[in-house]
C-alpha cells in the first residue's frame, strides 16, 4: 500500500489528479473525490462505475447512508462511495448566550437569530453576533441554506434561477444582516477558527471542524441544525464531503485491489475510527458510535441532522467552476455591498455559458 499525499484540500488533490490524468502516469489506484469534482471526472470518462466491484467484494451497500451513497448516483450507476462526509452545522459559543438571556440552542430561523442578534452584540464582548464563512470553497455550499430557506436555490435541476426573486430576497437579507443590520462579518479565512478565537459568538461550518474547535476554544461549545428560513424552517441543510473512487486509467488489476481496500476503509468500525479522529460523519448505518459519541457528543447533532438535509443544487456540484462563480458573486455581494439583483443576473448567465459549453454536450441522453 502505498499513500499518495496529493495536497491539503480538495483543490489540490484535484490539481494533482487531473496532472496525473493528463500525463498519463503516476494514476492511484483511489482518488479522494469531493462533492464539487466527482461529476467532472464522470463527464470526462476518468472514473469507473463500481456496480459490478461493489457486486463481486459483496460491499453492503445498502448499509451506508442512503442520502450520502445517492450523492454519487448518475445514469443508474455508482462512481464513488461516502468516505470523509460532512454538513454544516451551526456553532455557538454558550456562554455568549448565557450572558445575552438566551436559550441553549441554535435559532430554528434566522429571523430568529435576527432578533438575538443585537442582545449578543450588547453583552458578549465579541465583534460579531455571526460571521458568515470564508467565501472560498464555502460560499457556493452554506449559502445554500439562506437561499433553500427564502423559496430560492442556486438552480433547480438544470434550470439556473439564481437570479429568482426568492433568491435574490435571500441574499439581499443577507448583505442587510452586514451593512444595514451590523450584526453579521465575512470571514476572511477560516470561520471556525474567528468563532474559537471569540471573535464572533456563532458561525456555520463543517462538522469536519468540530473536533478542532472543541479543542481550541476557550469556552463552552453549542453545535445545533441549520436556521431555515421564512419560506422553509426545516430541510434545508446541504451534504457536503468528499468519496472515495477509481481512475478508469489504471489496469483491472489495480481497480479491483483498489476496490478492496475501498471495502476496508468503508468498514462499519473504521468510518466509526475515522469520525472519532475527524469529526466527519459515519457513513455506515451499522456503524457503533457509543464510544465515539460518549467522549464528544456534539457528533450526534450532525448525526441527528443527516435526516433533514437536502442534496445539493447542480449548479454547485455539476457545473466545473461554477463554486468559484458562486463566490466571486457572494463577495461582490457581502463585502463589497454590490447590487444583489445584478450580481445574481450576471452569475446566472455565467452558469448557463458553463452548462451549454462544458456540460451539456457530454450528457448522455
Amino acid at each position: 500500500m502505498n499513500l499518495v499525499t496529493a495536497g491539503a484540500n480538495y483543490e489540490e488533490i484535484a490539481q494533482k489528479f487531473q496532472t496525473s490524468q493528463a500525463a498519463k502516469s503516476a494514476l492511484p489506484g483511489l482518488v479522494v473525490l469531493s462533492d464539487v469534482w466527482w461529476f467532472r471526472y464522470y463527464t470526462n470518462g476518468n472514473i469507473i462505475p463500481l456496480d459490478g466491484l461493489i457486486k463481486q467484494l459483496d460491499v453492503k451497500i445498502d448499509d451506508f447512508q442512503k442520502s450520502l451513497v445517492a450523492d454519487y448516483q448518475y445514469a443508474n450507476k455508482q462512481w464513488a462511495l461516502p468516505y470523509g462526509r460532512s454538513t454544516p452545522l451551526f456553532y455557538y459559543n454558550k456562554d455568549h448566550f448565557k450572558a445575552a438571556g438566551l436559550p441553549d440552542r441554535a435559532p430554528k430561523t434566522w429571523q430568529e437569530f435576527a432578533e438575538w442578534a443585537p442582545k449578543l452584540q450588547a453583552s458578549s464582548g465579541a465583534k460579531y453576533a455571526y460571521i458568515y464563512p470564508a467565501l472560498a470553497g464555502y460560499a457556493g455550499w452554506t449559502l445554500q441554506n439562506n437561499l433553500w430557506g427564502w423559496g430560492g436555490s442556486w438552480s433547480n435541476g438544470w434550470t439556473f434561477n439564481c437570479d429568482s426573486t426568492e433568491s435574490v430576497t435571500a441574499l439581499q437579507w443577507a448583505q442587510d444582516s452586514i451593512y444595514k443590520d451590523k450584526w453579521a462579518g465575512v470571514s476572511s479565512k477560516n470561520a471556525a477558527d474567528d468563532f474559537s478565537a471569540g471573535i464572533t459568538s456563532t458561525t456555520i461550518s463543517s462538522t469536519g471542524d468540530l473536533l478542532g474547535v472543541l479543542k481550541s476554544a476557550k469556552f463552552n461549545v453549542g453545535v445545533g441544525f441549520l436556521p431555515g428560513g421564512p419560506k422553509a424552517e426545516t430541510n434545508v441543510c446541504p451534504t457536503g464531503g468528499a468519496g472515495l473512487g477509481i481512475p478508469s486509467g489504471v489496469s483491472k488489476e489495480v481497480q479491483l485491489a483498489a476496490a478492496t481496500f475501498l471495502k476496508f476503509m468503508t468498514e462499519p468500525e473504521n468510518t466509526a475510527a475515522f469520525s472519532a479522529a475527524t469529526g466527519y460523519m459515519p457513513t455506515r448505518v451499522s456503524a457503533d458510535m457509543t464510544a465515539v459519541l460518549a467522549k464528544t457528543p456534539q457528533i450526534k447533532t450532525a448525526m441527528d441532522q443527516l435526516a433533514v438535509t437536502k442534496v445539493q443544487d447542480n449548479a454547485r456540484v455539476f457545473l466545473p467552476g461554477a463554486d468559484q462563480e458562486m463566490a466571486k458573486a457572494a463577495a461582490k455581494i457581502l463585502t463589497q455591498q454590490g447590487d444583489v439583483k445584478a450580481t445574481m443576473t450576471d452569475l446566472k448567465t455565467t452558469l448557463d455559458g458553463i452548462y451549454t459549453k462544458d456540460v451539456k454536450p457530454k450528457l448522455k441522453s
